[in-house]
């Protein structure tokens, strides 16, 4: 399966809903191409819904950082939201947790770009904690 890209956009905010694998070739070409051109278009807050993202491989995760990377030099952000339970483990596995801010509710998300609200980030100890309880 490819990786698709929808865009959308909620209070200047670009939100681009992935769907399909997050790996080495047309998938993370397509990230990041699409990343550079909103960049290029002067969109430098993005949110990547990763909801539909069912496989994350190391090129996937490499092209991740890129564009987290690219986006704050210009002066904006690259925040993930709606990660599933596989492609968190994979972020809190490679450290990555602790670099990519993580939302489960768009609105905090958006929320986040705005210093002047309030968000709820996803609580990286609560997950672990019921991953525990689950095992």
């Amino acid at each position: 399966m490819s990786l698709e890209i929808h865009e959308r956009e909620r209070e200047g905010v670009t939100i681009l809903d992935i769907k399909g694998r997050l790996t080495v070739g047309q998938g993370a070409t397509v990230l990041r191409d699409t990343i550079n051109r909103l960049m290029n278009a002067g969109k430098n807050r993005i949110i990547g819904n990763l909801e539909n993202v069912d496989y994350i491989d190391s090129t996937g995760l490499g092209t991740l950082v890129i564009c987290f990377t690219s986006l704050q030099k210009a002066g904006g952000g690259f925040k993930l939201l709606n990660l599933n339970k596989r492609n968190l483990e994979l972020l809190l596995l490679t450290k990555l947790s602790t670099v990519f801010e993580l939302f489960n509710d768009e609105q905090d998300a958006i929320n986040s770009f705005f210093p002047n609200r309030e968000i709820k980030r996803f609580d990286i100890l609560n997950f672990i904690q019921q991953q525990g309880e689950e095992s």
